[in-house]
């Protein structure tokens, strides 16, 4: 790591140590006014004398934690590194981080805030280029090589890695995403001639939402687009996010909990966004994400001429249809597009749709299909 990305770690994790001491804090807090209230003006003395301790003991603990993580974060970038690019457990960690946090670093401009790039993995570019986005959490290393290489050997595509932010707003992530596609075919060095879009849970959406704000500002390469692949993609939403936005919800609703919901709702918009589907500012904009838990998502229409294919998973048992691939239902993956533009695969879990060959088999099919009707 670069050494200020050291001290943005140490930084995070002072600040995340003094925040973790408020919340016990305010815990404490609410449960002793509700243990002094019965003794009202009797207990007064008591009271004082116990808020006045507890704030001076919590004021230390977080002082000396904040001192020792900032003390720890100079120190640490001193030390000499000679890691130009970050290895695959740094850039996860990163990875994971900015799904929690990202959106909050990168208002703050931090260095630990992931800036969305792409990666191209050949010098022999062929005029048909195919992007792949990854999900939640995820980056550009999480897709390994197979549909790549198994891509470029049978059609001659080119595959472009995208990686970003993931706690940032998909809307967000999405219209950054259609500038980058515009520059991308802007500076290939020959003229492109098919681009295919595969996103992984999240990404899907970030794809949907790119495609949505191209067309809006009328960007030349949204005909090229042949084909759409999302797979395990939330169309409909995340169970699992609405869970923890009823939990946060639940938790606000007394004092002695309330901090707890602070924590539960520290998760970043991005996540938030999940709950419902959301691609588009208008599904957020004006809406609290902690207090509002109706579906505020807007019919957005998938790109025109192009094809697009979901693909779900489950897990194997009984019940797999019921809790699909552990965090996207089979409905959610398929969303609004007809039955035969949708595929699912039972025995496969959310991550086995990054690299397992029953999926490229589903989209070398489609592919395959694609130019046989004369399509592309």
């Amino acid at each position: 790591m670069r050494s200020d990305e050291v001290r943005a770690l140490g930084r995070l994790g002072a600040r995340t140590f003094a925040d973790a001491v408020t919340h016990v804090e305010k815990v404490h807090g609410a449960i002793a006014t509700r243990a002094f209230r019965p003794a009202s003006f009797v207990g007064a003395p008591a009271r004082y004398t116990h808020d006045a301790i507890a704030k001076v003991v919590y004021a230390c603990v977080r002082g000396t934690g904040r001192g020792v993580g900032l003390a720890a974060a100079e120190a640490g970038a001193l030390v000499p590194t000679t890691e130009r690019t970050p290895s695959p457990k740094t850039a996860l960690a990163q990875s994971i981080l900015n799904a929690a946090i990202g959106d909050k670093l990168a208002a703050a401009g931090d260095p630990l805030a992931i800036r969305m790039s792409t990666r191209i993995d050949s010098d022999d570019l062929t005029p048909n280029v195919v992007v792949f986005v990854h999900g939640l959490a995820e980056n550009d290393q999480s897709w390994g090589h197979h549909y790549g290489s198994r891509l470029r050997t049978d059609f001659g595509f080119t595959p472009v890695y995208l990686r970003y932010n993931t706690g940032r707003h998909i809307s967000d992530n999405g219209r950054e995403f259609a500038r980058v596609l515009t520059d991308l075919v802007r500076e290939w060095p020959t003229e492109v001639e098919r681009i295919v879009l595969v996103g992984h849970s999240m990404g899907g959406l970030v794809v949907r939402s790119a495609c949505h704000y191209a067309v809006a500002d009328d960007e030349p390469w949204t005909a090229l687009v042949s084909d759409v692949f999302y797979l395990g993609s939330p169309q409909t939403g995340a169970v699992l996010e609405r869970l923890a936005s009823r939990l946060g919800w639940a938790l606000g609703r007394l004092a002695e909990t309330r901090p707890y919901a602070d924590l539960v709702n520290v998760r970043s918009a991005g996540i938030k966004d999940l709950r419902y589907g959301y691609i588009v500012e208008e599904d957020w904009d004006g809406c609290d994400a902690d207090r509002c838990l109706q579906n505020h998502r807007h019919d957005i229409d998938f790109l025109p001429d192009a094809n697009h294919y979901a693909l779900s998973a489950a897990v194997p048992g009984a019940s797999a249809r019921l809790v699909g691939d552990l965090l996207v239902h089979p409905g959610s993956a398929r969303g609004r597009l007809p039955l035969d533009q949708h595929r699912h695969l039972d025995g496969l879990h959310h991550f086995d749709l990054l690299n397992h060959p029953r999926v490229y088999e589903v989209m070398r099919s489609r592919l395959q299909g694609s130019a046989a009707d004369g399509r592309r």
